[in-house]
């Protein structure tokens, strides 16, 4: 490894440790002036009728970091057939891949470690087929599952929108 490979590679660890340093600090909370600081933001930058966006920067229990943002505009929303989101709303309407998915995050992976949460290996196999099938896991090797990246910050926007 040559020197500027090795400033480089030093760089890179530098700014992990920063970013993995900054996701253990607390958040603060929005004075009432700035609230709506994000909602202001993505109203610069858009026209009426709107656009919804959610984002999010993640370090999950396992220690995996993820940041992802992703916007529609509204009249897309409005016009689009919701009736192609059922499947993968539907994989998530059930407590046991709920269950599934967070322990994922969390650092199980196994087929050995998630069995221990479910009756038995075909109902098991069925769930995280029913996941896989919708995107929200992926196979990385024989009898291991994860959470693919871009699916980790819209699950957790998912469980948000759905507290009371």
């Amino acid at each position: 490894m040559d020197d500027e490979e090795l400033v480089e590679r030093v760089a890179r660890l530098e700014e992990r440790v920063d970013r993995l340093e900054r996701a253990d600090a607390p958040v603060e909370e929005p004075n009432a002036e700035d609230a709506f600081w994000a909602l202001n933001a993505l109203k610069e930058r858009v026209d009426e009728p709107g656009a919804v966006l959610f984002t999010g920067s993640v370090t999950v229990p396992s220690g995996e970091h993820y940041e992802w943002q992703q916007g529609h505009p509204v009249d897309d929303l409005l016009d689009d057939d919701w009736s192609r989101a059922a499947e993968t709303l539907s994989a998530l309407a059930h407590p046991v891949r709920l269950l599934l998915l967070r322990e994922i995050l969390h650092g199980a992976g196994t087929t050995a470690e998630l069995g221990a949460h479910v009756g038995t290996t075909g109902q098991l196999y069925h769930h995280l087929r029913q996941l896989v099938a919708a995107g929200w896991l992926r196979t990385t090797a024989r009898g291991r599952y994860s959470v693919p990246g871009e699916r980790v910050v819209p699950i957790l926007t998912v469980l948000a929108a759905a507290r009371r």
